[in-house]
């Protein structure tokens, strides 16, 4: 798995960065023989997109079994503007062609906006998001131990500094908890809940 997370960008309040945030899920089908030129072409295509106004981060997740045989390829940007910067320029579209020589099957595509990226299972894509009332008491799940470890840790240490950058610290420091370590964790151990197998669209 090849991951490149990078931190919100200078300036943007961490929490509405979430917020604003797009995520992008690609399902491929390989050609057997194929596999490692696929992912040598995902790797370049991969470091391309470093390169790019509000990229966040790429994780290539290989087949989890000969039942599911997809790779699922995600991509991560600031804002939907960002992601169609990268979806229409040339650097993208020079991969494409070889990529496509690669498939099996015609790729399968699904954007998520939001804090609704939270909750993605790419082991099982595609997959409906959960109904709002699940997403909520997860994110609570998370955010009430969270903003409480914080707290009782840094509380001291923060109160010494003026209202905002305080709130700052602390939204950053949530904001990249939740997405990278705490929700993704939730969200595989709740999956029984939040995505019951009618709602997967499994095969």
């Amino acid at each position: 798995m090849d991951q490149k997370p990078q931190d919100t960008a200078p300036g943007l309040n961490a929490t509405e960065a979430a917020e604003n945030a797009v995520t992008v899920v690609i399902s491929r089908r390989i050609k057997k023989g194929k596999e490692k030129d696929f992912e040598h072409l995902n790797a370049a295509i991969s470091r391309e997109a470093v390169h790019f106004p509000g990229f966040l981060g790429t994780t290539l997740f290989r087949p989890a079994s000969s039942e599911d045989p997809e790779y699922r390829i995600i991509f991560k940007f600031r804002t939907r503007e960002d992601l169609d910067r990268w979806h229409h320029s040339a650097e993208r579209h020079r991969y494409l062609d070889d990529i496509e020589a690669c498939l099996d099957a015609p790729d399968k595509t699904e954007v998520l906006s939001g804090l609704v990226a939270w909750f993605s299972l790419p082991g099982q894509n595609p997959v409906q998001p959960p109904p709002k009332y699940k997403m909520a008491v997860v994110a609570w799940l998370a955010i009430f131990p969270l903003i409480t470890l914080i707290t009782w840790t840094l509380g001291p240490w923060l109160g010494r500094f003026p209202l905002v950058p305080r709130t700052l610290a602390m939204t950053v420091v949530v904001t990249l908890l939740m997405t990278y370590i705490l929700m993704p964790a939730l969200t595989r151990l709740l999956a029984f809940w939040l995505f019951p197998k009618r709602d997967r669209g499994e095969r």
